[in-house]
């Protein structure tokens, strides 16, 4: 898919919780050898929230970043969506809770929360593109951002992590970075889902790799190099979904990208996974760092199951508004850790039983 005019990356921010706690640690707090049980899927550590922190407040320093970057008034924003599939709110959105405090569009914007596991938020994007490619809207604002739990004990345990990244989109003239294009593939695999009323997401363990991370970020990255007839070796940079430290590497490899192209945005062995945050915050270590000319590929994947792969190049912009707002390694780099005690009370997994105390 390719827009009637040029569209692109006007700013970028993301955001992580300073709070961590390491993989060792929640191994220790069930009774299990970190090395035996664990080690293999390269996270290290993870973030999770503050007591006072939630999916509405990481996406607003999220986009309060990007905002910095991108120089516009938020005032001419036509659209703003959030990609999340843990907001505050079963029914309302975190859309309209943006909006407000960013005071977007006077009011008078398009907004909505995504859902599409852990690509929500490059399915927004996608929204968006289309808007400003349409020249429905001259801007728009998308986060993906997650507070992501697994239950207690579960393997999900040692990788569902806390963050959020955000892009103003616009029209090309002004972009630090042009989308040039973009695909999506999807199908019915159930590999990861949360039934309603249910507090921790289900999975079907081994059965999430081949026919689901697999199957569909490699359909949906070779169709796209196919429709514009590019090769591994045209790009500089590749950012692939990360489950865990492992997959993403392996999944270069398979398409036949280097390790090098694939680390400068490999970020979920420092913080875990942050699900609809985890393809924008890659995108947006790499942005940290990319010199104009760059080309960098980009694909998601949410479980249920689909993948949206994007063709992106740098623009000379970007060196100009590179060190106007906090970069994804000063968040990695800002942390206080916890034990799995402090890690259970913020993630509001204690749960009070009736108060006896009077009887």
């Amino acid at each position: 898919m390719k827009p009637d005019r040029d569209v692109g990356i006007v700013g970028w921010g993301a955001y992580v919780p300073r709070y961590r706690i390491r993989s060792e640690e929640l191994a220790r707090a069930w009774g299990r050898s970190w090395k035996r049980y664990a080690a293999g899927i390269m996270v290290e550590e993870k973030s999770l929230p503050g007591i006072d922190e939630d999916t509405f407040t990481i996406a607003y320093e999220a986009a309060y970043n990007a905002l910095l970057r991108a120089r516009i008034d938020p005032r001419r924003i036509g659209a703003t969506y959030v990609g999340t599939e843990s907001k505050p709110y079963a029914v309302k959105p975190t859309a309209t809770l943006l909006v407000e405090a960013l005071d977007i569009g006077e009011r008078r914007t398009t907004g909505a929360d995504f859902e599409f596991a852990c690509k929500a938020g490059t399915e927004a994007l996608q929204a968006a593109i289309g808007l400003v490619g349409s020249g429905m809207i001259d801007y728009g604002l998308v986060v993906g951002a997650d507070t992501a739990q697994g239950a207690p004990g579960d393997a999900l345990e040692y990788t569902a992590a806390s963050g959020g990244a955000a892009l103003v989109i616009g029209p090309g003239k002004d972009s630090v970075a042009l989308i040039k294009a973009s695909l999506s593939y999807v199908s019915d695999t159930p590999d990861f889902w949360r039934r309603q009323h249910e507090r921790y997401p289900a999975h079907t363990r081994a059965f999430t790799g081949e026919p689901a991370y697999f199957h569909h970020i490699m359909s949906a990255a070779r169709a796209l190099m196919d429709q514009i007839n590019t090769s591994p070796e045209d790009y500089d940079y590749a950012v692939f979904h990360q489950p865990n430290g492992k997959f993403p590497l392996r999944v270069g490899q398979k398409l036949g990208f280097s390790p090098e192209k694939i680390k400068p945005g490999l970020i979920t062995s420092y913080i875990g996974n942050t699900y609809s945050g985890s393809a924008l915050i890659g995108l947006s270590a790499v942005l940290d760092i990319a010199p104009p000319e760059s080309k960098i590929l980009v694909v998601s994947f949410g479980s249920g199951a689909g993948s949206d792969a994007f063709h992106i190049e740098v623009t000379d912009k970007i060196e100009n508004v590179r060190e106007l707002a906090p970069k994804v390694m000063d968040y990695i780099q800002r942390k206080r850790y916890v034990d799995y005690t402090v890690y259970a009370r913020n993630r509001r997994m204690i749960h009070m039983m009736k108060d006896f105390s009077g009887y």
